[in-house]
């Protein structure tokens, strides 16, 4: 069993993703390493670093922005049985999304994370 968080992932929010891609670009001083576009829930994702970010219109946003961070972790399975076995309450998922599985789980305490494991 892996169980291994590979990278923490903070979540921005934004209504046109083209209007603020330059300036996290700017900011991190890196370029976009993954843009996903997601028309069936009227979204696109753009990584830069540790910034994922989310864009879309407000309805469209809505059942995401509760969502803290995302985990990239080596196995969404293993973490799905730890997580079910420690009190927390998976939301959607495990599901296959365009970079490989995802999960979105509320911890005990009320947080809400995103798993998901990159699969090439």
């Amino acid at each position: 069993m892996g169980m291994k968080v590979l990278k923490t992932l903070s979540r921005v929010y934004v209504e046109d993703l083209e209007e603020h891609l330059d300036f996290y670009e700017k900011l991190l001083g890196m370029k976009v390493e993954m843009r996903i576009p997601m028309p069936e829930v009227g979204l696109e994702l753009a990584q830069i670093d540790d910034i994922l970010i989310i864009a879309g219109l407000e309805q469209a946003l809505k059942p995401f922005k509760r969502t803290q961070s995302t985990f990239l972790v080596d196995s969404v399975e293993d973490y799905h049985s730890f997580l079910e076995e420690n009190g927390s309450r998976i939301i959607r998922g495990p599901q296959k999304v365009p970079t490989g599985v995802n999960m979105t789980v509320q911890h005990p305490d009320g947080s809400i994370f995103e798993y998901v494991q990159h699969i090439q």
